[in-house]
C-alpha cells in the first residue's frame, strides 16, 4: 500500500468517522428519535443530518482545494464544522 498516502492524518481522519458513527448507533439505541423537517423540506433523522454533512463536508473540501490549491485547510475545516452544526440545528 505504499501508493496511499497513509499518514497519521488519515488515522484520525478514519477514527473520527468510527466514533462519529459509535455515538450515532449509541445515540440511536438508548434515545430514538422521530424524524423531523428543517431546512432540506424532508424528514431527516440523526443519521441522515451526520451523511449530508460528511458528503456536504468532502465537497467543502474538493471546492477549496480547487480554488486555493489546498495551501492552508483550517479555513476549509472551519467551514466544515460551522456547515455541519448548522445541518444538526437547522435540518
Amino acid at each position: 500500500m505504499g501508493w496511499m498516502a497513509w499518514n497519521w492524518h488519515t488515522a484520525v481522519f478514519f477514527v473520527a468517522i468510527v466514533l462519529l458513527l459509535t455515538v450515532m448507533t449509541l445515540l440511536a439505541v438508548y434515545r430514538p428519535e422521530t424524524p423531523r423537517k428543517g431546512i432540506l423540506r424532508f424528514p431527516t433523522t440523526r443519521g441522515d443530518r451526520l451523511f449530508v454533512s460528511l458528503i456536504g463536508s468532502a465537497f467543502i473540501y474538493i471546492f477549496w482545494i480547487r480554488f486555493t490549491g489546498g495551501s492552508m485547510m483550517w479555513p476549509a475545516a472551519i467551514l466544515s464544522v460551522v456547515y455541519c452544526v448548522a445541518m444538526f440545528r437547522f435540518a
